[in-house]
């Protein structure tokens, strides 16, 4: 009935509203930030917040803002508190059977303050492209990654004066494809800075990673991340740690011999905390992954195809030039453009059991972003079209900031539609199809192949900065302690 529609919208809003005013009081008066699976309470609007809930549970009837609710109420009463608490997780860490009051959270809040490292990791950003922008943004904003990881500093090439400054700082605010920061960007000249939300972000000119003493800047342990593309290999990234101010450091392309990362799908397995580079490896690498991993688990794969259509690059020629690979040189924003893409290889390094068993081909199409995988799988077991959309389902729709697949079933999706899609890749499910023996299946994969992707590498960021001690300790008191993709993994 629409009357009771309206009702239950009214009432859903007003809780939506407290929970809002409950979250930024205690972030207000006792810095205490409040989560809701991964996304930051603070600041949110109450609109976003019941769209939100409306698409992230798996069955309609489940209605958990009351439950939400009602945790935030004991927490205002409770005299100490950890610093971070995500209340989305934290509900789900109660069994159907546990009673929630504050007894109960007294105990499993402890668990969360073992599981949350105090120390925030210094972030350097060597380059300012597109990833590298994105990442800037998401660190100055949002308020979840600032408890974890502090922006420092961003190194580019070019001398550092008030002009480019000036440059960099209109580059940040304005963007053609992701729209207008909602941020405030100020300039210092005489630190060198821009200050952003408050945050002051270092500019240091250098022509080669060797040249940058970091420690003179006041930055120890560091996380670096490399977006330029440039250094791709051990060798030439190894010259990022000499300084002694970088501990880690994450290149934003696919590498040659160091750990190639898909955050949900390998950041585990087989990767040493002592280890020093990593590689986030490709968008497409970081769309397709995740899915071709649950298929192998449920299925079994005997071989795949991926084709992708990707939006073109800053590497490819804005007219017909001179280039070093055949056809990128042709106009990207007038052809199509057949090339070639590293990311079947890469998803064999990533999920060994698929290596041999994967082809792959890259046409770049005159859009500036928003691209799109198309797997043709063969199966071992057969299959169905519900059996293979329930098991997607089961993993897109629990709530998770760092979500890697995704799933619509709108027939009207089309690229411009998963532009600021935080999710690594969304399957379309009217698009997929399944030949009548039930074993070779197509999926269309879509991907933001910026944010997305600057989602994932945020997510392996966030687990690098993590004090893995403590996690441990967590657990040992009876807490399951998760990853925000793990809750569905």
């Amino acid at each position: 009935m629409l009357t009771d529609c309206l009702n239950q919208f009214e009432k859903q809003r007003e809780e939506c509203l407290t929970i809002t005013l409950l979250a930024n009081s205690l972030w207000k008066d006792r810095k205490v930030l409040c989560l809701y699976h991964g996304y930051s309470l603070v600041d949110e609007k109450v609109d976003h917040l019941l769209n939100f809930h409306r698409q992230s549970v798996a069955e309609l009837t489940a209605y958990k803002l009351h439950s939400i609710l009602a945790i935030l109420k004991d927490l205002v009463c409770l005299p100490e508190l950890p610093a971070v608490i995500d209340v989305g997780l934290l509900k789900d860490s109660f069994d159907e059977s546990q009673s929630i009051n504050k007894e109960s959270l007294i105990a499993k809040l402890w668990a969360i303050h073992l599981q949350h490292s105090s120390v925030v990791k210094d972030v350097v950003l060597y380059g300012f492209g597109r990833i590298g922008r994105i990442l800037a943004r998401e660190f100055c904003s949002d308020p979840a990654l600032k408890v974890q990881l502090s922006l420092r500093a961003v190194v580019t090439r070019d001398p550092v004066n008030l002009s480019t400054l000036q440059k960099r700082a209109s580059l940040l605010a304005k963007d053609s494809i992701h729209g207008p920061f909602k941020g405030r960007i100020d300039i210092d000249e005489q630190s060198h800075s821009l200050i952003i939300n408050g945050i002051p972000v270092r500019f240091i000119s250098a022509q080669d990673p060797s040249e940058v003493n970091y420690p003179d800047y006041g930055i120890d342990n560091a996380l670096l991340i490399d977006n330029t593309g440039k250094y791709r290999d051990k060798k030439s990234l190894t010259n990022h740690l000499p300084s002694g101010g970088i501990a880690k450091v994450i290149v934003t392309a696919p590498a040659k011999d160091i750990p190639n990362v898909v955050f949900g799908v390998n950041h585990t397995d087989g990767i040493k905390l002592d280890q020093q580079l990593f590689s986030t490896a490709s968008c497409t690498t970081n769309a397709i992954a995740p899915v071709l991993q649950v298929l192998d688990k449920q299925y079994g794969i005997a071989k795949a195809h991926i084709e992708t259509i990707h939006a073109y690059t800053n590497d490819q020629n804005l007219v017909d030039n001179m280039h070093a690979k055949a056809r990128r040189g042709r106009a990207a924003a007038l052809n199509m453009v057949i090339t070639e893409t590293g990311a079947g290889a890469a998803v064999a390094k990533i999920i060994p059991k698929l290596k041999d068993k994967i082809t792959a081909n890259a046409i770049r199409v005159p859009i500036a972003n928003g691209s799109l995988a198309i797997l043709v799988v063969e199966l071992y077991k057969k299959t169905s079209m519900t059996a293979i959309h329930q098991l997607i389902m089961s993993f897109a729709l629990k709530p998770a900031k760092h979500k890697q697949i995704d799933l619509s079933f709108d027939e009207d999706l089309v690229s411009s539609d998963v532009v600021g899609n935080p999710a690594a890749g969304i399957i379309d499910a009217t698009a997929t199809s399944l030949s009548a023996d039930g074993h070779t299946l197509t999926l269309y994969v879509w991907y933001d192949n910026e944010y997305g992707y600057s989602m994932q590498v945020l997510g392996f960021a966030g687990y690098l900065a993590k004090d893995h001690m403590e996690v441990n300790a967590a657990n040992e008191v009876g807490f399951e302690v998760v990853d925000l993709l793990e809750v569905y993994n």
